[in-house]
């Protein structure tokens, strides 16, 4: 069966940083987008707990989310992030095999 790896993860800004967030996030989720190997990269912020950022993310192979963790868009996002106040990360990467509808 075919390697695919779903990445399910959170970022906290304060909330009164988010208006300056959204554009530098903007920009890295577009640039993730056209890596080669990204199916899926999804992000949102939470409506009921303000500053909270959800991501969604989906590779055919550890290797493409390899590439991902050291693409040139990286260290900027995490400059930009850790200057605006970030508080909190925390992301976890799963192997899946397979999916069907539900």
């Amino acid at each position: 069966m075919k390697e695919t790896v779903a990445v399910f993860g959170t970022l906290r800004f304060p909330p009164e940083s988010m208006d300056a967030v959204r554009p530098h996030l903007k920009t890295f989720v577009d640039a993730t987008r056209n890596l080669d190997g990204c199916l899926a990269y999804d992000v949102a912020e939470d409506m009921f707990d303000p500053g909270l950022i959800r991501f969604s993310e989906l590779w055919p192979d550890n290797g493409s989310l390899d590439t991902h963790l050291v693409a040139p868009h990286i260290v900027p996002w995490r400059e930009a992030a850790k200057r605006l106040g970030l508080l909190e990360r925390a992301f976890t990467a799963y192997d899946i095999h397979g999916s069907r509808p539900v």
